[in-house]
């Protein structure tokens, strides 16, 4: 049996190089709150990101749901059901009603022609999601939420490092969240933050990441306990040394990928999106058409001990939690999606060759069935 590939595989700096860096927490003994580890890291991603105020968190999840408590939201918030569960619950936890609008089928972000018909007197924010490393039409979202008045905040889990036309995709929106997951493109082990414009909201993040203390005897708001601890930002302070190399490193899984797959009928694979330097973190496959369907497909790789991941399947409008609450239907091309894509395995370390094996064992079954057409078709003509 071959080596098991997995569908993703963690990022990490040499052994000795992250610990040096942990070497004088030993000295200092502060392994959390806020310590110079944790304000170093905060500086070196204010300088990559290119932005004026970001807040840590212990993980993207946290940083969403504080984002939106910070905001002092009510009402609806519109959002896609293509996305991971953090995105809806950290929205229903706050006591919000997501209103799903559906995907556009080119690029599997929210459907910005279909944004303005859901608006209603109750809604007070879009929550977009950056899918795969594929970018929302901020542009136009800005428009809309602009004339409605609504708050902007990204889910920006899959887009650490992204830009557009130069810009870094953490410019836009009231806030934006990247998950630091060690599933990400850029990771902390576990990890997350929030970035945004406005310094009001840094001091209520602040105060809600830590249990709503404002001070020694105060505590003004009903928070939780959300910090990123030392060991986590000292292993962001590593990974983004070489975080420029990682994503060169997975452009070329992609581009292997994209050689071996771009042509073949019933494999859709997404085009690059125009003006966009994208960070590669997934590489979704829309299995239509072809001779072996997704769930075919994810089984004979199974079978060779190759992970890859039905994501984002099933959509988070359909959880057994929210069971008879919303209507799937209402979002027929997110549904369409969900039910045919499959994710391949991608890392930086992910080996060529590797993906020629992936390639082959998909690739296989059409020249078998191609070969046995041939082969039909010369016995007919001999009839």
């Amino acid at each position: 049996m071959n080596k098991p590939i997995q569908v993703t595989r963690s990022s990490m700096p040499d052994f000795e190089e992250y610990t040096e860096e942990i070497k004088d927490l030993w000295e200092s003994h502060w392994l959390t709150n806020m310590g110079a580890k944790h304000k170093q890291f905060e500086a070196t991603l204010l300088k990559y990101l290119n932005i004026p105020n970001i807040t840590l968190f212990t993980n993207g999840h946290l940083a969403l749901e504080c984002t939106i408590a910070a905001l002092n939201l009510t009402g609806e918030v519109i959002t896609t059901p293509f996305t991971f569960a953090s995105t809806t619950h950290a929205i229903v936890r706050n006591g919000l009603e997501p209103v799903f609008c559906d995907i556009n089928s080119d690029d599997y972000t929210i459907d910005v022609d279909k944004l303005e018909s859901l608006i209603t007197d109750k809604t007070c924010a879009i929550v977009p999601v950056h899918v795969y490393g594929n970018i929302c039409n901020v542009k136009e979202i800005e428009r809309i939420a602009r004339k409605y008045d609504l708050k902007i905040i990204y889910d920006a889990a899959h887009a650490f490092g992204v830009t557009v036309d130069g810009v870094s995709i953490a410019n836009f929106g009231d806030a934006s969240m990247f998950s630091f997951h060690a599933t990400k493109v850029f990771n902390t082990i576990e990890g997350g933050a929030v970035v945004y414009k406005g310094e009001k909201l840094a001091e209520i993040l602040y105060d809600i990441k830590n249990f709503g203390i404002t001070g020694p005897e105060s505590v003004e708001y009903v928070g939780g306990n959300a910090k990123m601890n030392e060991f986590q930002a000292a292993m962001g302070i590593c990974n983004l040394r070489h975080i420029d190399g990682e994503i060169e490193k997975r452009k070329a899984v992609v581009e292997r990928y994209v050689e071996r797959l771009g042509s073949i009928k019933g494999i859709k694979l997404v085009r690059p999106q125009t003006g966009v330097n994208s960070n590669y973190a997934y590489f979704p496959v829309v299995f239509d058409g072809y001779k072996l369907n997704r769930d075919e497909i994810s089984e004979k790789l199974k079978a060779e001990n190759i992970f890859a991941r039905k994501y984002f399947y099933p959509l988070t409008s359909s959880f057994e939690c929210y069971k008879g609450r919303f209507d799937v239907e209402k979002t027929p091309i997110a549904k369409y999606i969900a039910e045919r894509v499959l994710t391949l395995p991608l890392y930086a370390d992910l080996a060529l060759e590797d993906v020629d094996r992936i390639c082959d064992i998909i690739l296989n079954y059409n020249r078998a069935s191609n070969e046995s057409n041939l082969e039909a078709a010369a016995s007919l003509s001999r009839i």
